[in-house]
């Protein structure tokens, strides 16, 4: 494969990818989403389940799919196999090669009344199932619902430690941030933390301060931030996260910024495209990519045709997947090897 015998299309598809920012309520397919409505009665209507899959250009967001998912649509263990196994293997098709998903057990546990260790047991199973037919590695991510009480946060993190597993390694936090800051659940990421846990955290996303970046960097010393796009509003912050390598999962299809800005200014005044040249370890993300209508090499794509990223940038982001893993630093040599040989005859 040489320069000029490869597309970028062809690039951002073949190139090794890690994913770390990916929610697995966020990747139920519509055949899947379907099935469980009819199941459950049709609490949404079949032009709801449709809409559910338009992206539009002001979309409305995944979140109140999510809460339906939860209070309605997801009954069994065997329906977290099924959605973690479905999107391993999509997403080896598309050259993934590690991926952490971030699952919200309040909302298992306490709306759909699965115990944590059955849910947990049928995640971990379709990633294993998935790594010896496919090939392709994964790991567990919990994570807490901020909209909840921050005694909710900490339960989790009573289940988690009640029923260790070795593939879930970490805790995150997601669902809306304007009004619920990470500093509301402190406790809970320095407890986490105290165990043995990685810690990641949305920060900085829907419009949200870069004080909440800087608190989950510097008070509960997270592993990566997700998100982070107000950082460009701190200099400071961004010279410490470049010489720090603090990582920061960015999502080129988030939907705030669609909403923000009108489709013929979007990708100009999208932080990504800023951030890009800050030198931030960044990388692409899907997270929910169903709902998205995105898959990893678009959205490695987007970097590109958006964002203007070249393609020795892709390589640095690449490398930045690599580096953010939670995995050994054996796996990631030998990734990196991968990427190295990759990119040797496109530089």
């Amino acid at each position: 494969m040489t320069k000029e015998q490869v597309s970028l299309s062809d690039i951002c598809l073949k190139v090794p990818k890690v994913e770390t920012h990916c929610h697995l309520y966020g990747t139920i397919c519509k055949e899947t989403i379907s099935y469980f409505n009819d199941r459950a009665g049709k609490p949404f209507t079949d032009d709801e389940v449709a809409h559910f899959y338009i992206r539009g250009t002001k979309p409305v967001g995944v979140l109140a799919i999510f809460r339906g998912l939860d209070a309605s649509l997801i009954k069994y263990p065997q329906d977290l196999y099924r959605i973690t196994y479905e999107h391993l293997e999509r997403s080896s098709e598309q050259n993934v090669i590690y991926i952490e998903l971030s699952w919200n057990p309040t909302g298992t546990v306490l709306e759909s009344k699965i115990p944590y260790a059955d849910a947990q047991k049928a995640i971990v199973d379709a990633m294993d199932d998935c790594e010896v037919k496919f090939g392709i590695k994964s790991r567990l991510i919990c994570a807490i619902d901020r909209q909840a009480e921050p005694e909710k946060a900490s339960l989790m993190l009573d289940w988690m430690l009640e029923s260790p597993s070795p593939k879930t390694i970490g805790i995150g936090i997601d669902y809306k941030e304007t009004d619920f800051p990470p500093q509301l659940f402190e406790d809970t990421f320095l407890r986490a933390k105290a165990n043995g846990f990685k810690i990641t955290a949305h920060a900085g996303e829907f419009g949200a301060s870069w004080t909440n970046i800087d608190f989950v960097a510097n008070k509960i010393k997270a592993d990566r931030v997700d998100h982070g796009y107000t950082i460009i509003d701190n200099p400071k912050l961004v010279d410490q996260f470049v010489r720090e390598k603090i990582p920061i999962t960015v999502v080129p299809t988030n939907s705030y910024y669609m909403r923000l800005f009108d489709p013929e200014e979007w990708a100009q005044k999208h932080p990504i495209r800023k951030m890009i040249k800050l030198g931030l370890v960044i990388y692409p993300n899907t997270d929910d990519p169903a709902f998205h209508c995105v898959d990893p090499a678009k959205a490695w794509l987007m970097m590109v045709k958006d964002f203007d990223a070249t393609v020795p940038d892709l390589k640095r982001f690449a490398y930045n997947a690599i580096y953010s893993a939670w995995v050994d630093e054996a796996t990631k040599e030998k990734w990196r090897n991968e990427c190295d040989k990759f990119f040797e005859p496109l530089l």
